[in-house]
């Protein structure tokens, strides 16, 4: 498939693209060095200081590039329709956790087949809503501004999508309870 092996291409060369969710058109890029998430802000125009998610193909990999999480307590919302913000006392990934590294946002979302193989290639990419900081969450890729998709290395056409964002469950409190941050597509 040209458009996956054109994703996966674009992600290894550090390069952002624009792929269908779960929820809504996510702008997503390889989160292993500074460089490729620092043009992921600019351009979406995001807050360096805000934080955007670490989402994988799976749990295994997610386990692979945070080898301290609790599995057991991801593992009740994950896969799904949910943001995690877990602890991150190694301070992985530092420049896509916003102000504090010591707390991270994780995502296992249960992906379009397109994507999935996408992000499967890969294990794992860094991914906020594919719009403009404090913009519209993008339904449909029209909806995905011209100066994102023009700017990426490859855009994923998956159709109309639900068009509402994750969960977003803090994790980081004792006694494993979830505090939602924001309300989504799922119920915890």
């Amino acid at each position: 498939m040209t458009l996956v092996n054109d994703a996966v291409v674009a992600l290894r060369a550090r390069r952002p693209v624009v792929l269908p969710t779960d929820t809504v058109y996510g702008l997503m890029a390889w989160p292993g060095r500074p460089e490729p998430v620092e043009r992921l802000y600019r351009l979406k125009g995001r807050d360096p200081f805000k934080p955007i998610a670490l989402l994988a193909a799976s749990m295994d990999a997610l386990v692979e590039a945070l080898p301290e999480l609790d599995v057991a307590q991801a593992e009740r919302f994950l896969p799904g329709g949910y943001t995690l913000i877990v602890p991150n006392p190694e301070h992985r990934f530092p420049w896509i956790t916003g102000a504090d590294p010591g707390t991270i946002g994780v995502r296992v979302p249960v992906l379009p087949p397109v994507t999935a193989e996408i992000v499967s290639a890969i294990g794992y990419v860094c991914a906020t809503s594919a719009n403009a900081a404090g913009g519209p969450d993008p339904r449909r890729l029209e909806d995905v501004p011209e100066e994102i998709r023009s700017a990426c290395g490859a855009v994923v056409d998956g159709g109309e999508l639900p068009g509402v964002p994750s969960t977003v469950l803090d994790l980081t409190s004792g006694g494993g309870e979830a505090r939602v941050l924001r309300e989504g597509e799922a119920r915890p």
